[in-house]
């Protein structure tokens, strides 16, 4: 049975590392096994859904490269959970209930009083036929829950938590439509898990007794349930992570200049026993992914490790891949050149002027500018003995001055580039060529 995992974020804000981990979890799940990765939104929350929010989710999982096989929405899916709703009230699953919001807390204020779970009583089955009737001629409109059924555990093998079992007589019977008609998650979400042919459902830890429920669900709908698989959450450093931690979305990432393949290779393996490492190779990735890896604590989403992943995966990328992206007149050897220094593909803007110059200089005492004045007489020499005039440069200058280590090489550096450190001078050298050189030997010699 081939694999169909999803992914069915609310358009109600953009995505946050712990929605991307989730994501990018069910697309590894779908391609280790030859499988399919489905994109659900659920947009059944008219009021909070927003467009904008769905064309970002869009744009950031393809930034993501973690491309769909197909796409579903739920405000277009209407009917059919009309017809799972329908099915559920004949079969005795989906009763009405009135209770108002200050009611239900009430109740649940009594229980906690009495030591009891704050459960839904059932009070709404005990209601005959003409009280309900009064109910509703008082213009009181029912919300709908679904009937759990009592008669024995609810269980099921976890991919990550290992056999898993709930009382059902300890759960609130859920509500699953609201008296003005609107749909809650939970029935929508089985309807659709059913419609769309998912095997496969990885999900964060805080959903396990909405799974519990579900579970009943699928069974009274005439389904068998997926394979279920709740994974620790992530934490940041604040907590639990949430939508209005923008600088923890896939928007602020790219605008840090961050690459894509920092944060796969960091979510892919936090929370697991795996290393987490810069692994740049997605197939990789997908071939090591095991949900016996995982762990039962929260993963915490460092920025740190982030950058750090980051500048590693830079220093792997290849001119084909970034060329793109380098400043005008910047070719191979001048990416080979300050790759090592960046930390971020957007740097080499600032590197790069290294090359192009201007460059300010610092001022030199008057024994280094006598040495750079030395240097310039030499660097014809150094360019006409062929393709390494920095090594040519120094060994002639070492001979000739008796300078060695930092006496040597850094009034040189400081010079050229107007910098303490940088990219490997051999490299730099003849990216500034000739001409560009002494002049800027001449100048620091006059200073």
């Amino acid at each position: 049975m081939t694999t169909i995992t999803r992914f069915a974020p609310s358009p109600t804000g953009r995505l946050h590392v712990g929605n991307i981990r989730t994501a990018l979890h069910n697309w590894f799940l779908a391609r280790k096994s030859g499988g399919k990765f489905m994109l659900r939104i659920d947009d059944t929350d008219a009021a909070r859904s927003k467009e904008e929010f769905v064309d970002a989710i869009r744009a950031d999982l393809a930034w993501l490269g973690l491309h769909p096989d197909g796409e579903e929405r739920q405000s277009d899916r209407l009917e059919l959970y009309d017809a799972a709703f329908e099915r559920l009230k004949a079969a005795g699953r989906a009763y009405p209930a009135y209770e108002t919001s200050q009611e239900l807390e009430l109740k649940r204020k009594v229980q906690l009083g009495r030591g009891l779970p704050p459960t839904y009583d059932r009070g709404a089955l005990a209601l005959s036929d003409e009280e309900r009737a009064a109910k509703e001629a008082e213009g009181i409109a029912p919300h709908w829950r679904f009937k759990l059924d009592h008669e024995g555990p609810i269980a099921w093998e976890d991919g990550v938590r290992g056999s898993v079992k709930f009382d059902p007589a300890q759960l609130s019977d859920p509500v699953i439509r609201r008296a003005d008609g609107s749909w809650l998650y939970m029935l929508p979400s089985a309807v659709d898990d059913i419609e769309m042919g998912v095997t496969d459902v990885l999900r964060g830890e805080d959903h396990v007794s909405n799974t519990a429920v579900q579970v009943q669900m699928f069974e009274a709908l005439g389904a068998s349930p997926p394979q279920f698989a709740h994974e620790a959450l992530l934490m940041g450093k604040e907590g639990k992570l949430s939508k209005r931690l923008g600088s923890l979305g896939c928007d602020a990432f790219r605008e840090r200049g961050l690459e894509p393949e920092a944060l796969i290779a960091l979510l892919a393996r936090l929370g697991t026993s795996q290393p987490v490492e810069a692994i740049s190779d997605r197939q990789a990735l997908v071939e090591g992914f095991d949900l016996s890896t995982f762990g039962r604590a929260p993963a915490k989403f460092d920025d740190t490790e982030l950058d750090r992943l980051n500048a590693a995966i830079v220093h792997q990328l290849d001119y084909a891949d970034v060329s793109a992206r380098l400043p005008a007149g910047m070719e191979e050897a001048g990416w080979h050149a300050v790759r090592p220094n960046l930390t971020t593909v957007g740097e080499v803007d600032d590197w790069w002027k290294l090359v192009t110059g201007p460059v300010e200089q610092p001022e030199f005492t008057d024994e280094d500018r006598a040495y750079l004045a030395l240097a310039d007489e030499a660097l014809a020499l150094a360019f006409a003995a062929g393709a390494d005039p920095w090594g040519a440069l120094t060994a002639t200058l070492k001979e000739a001055t008796g300078r060695k280590g930092k006496t040597l090489f850094l009034p040189l550096r400081q010079a050229f580039t107007g910098m303490n450190h940088g990219p490997d001078m051999g490299e730099l050298l003849p990216l500034i060529g000739e001409d560009e050189a002494r002049a800027r030997l001449a100048s620091a010699a006059a200073a």
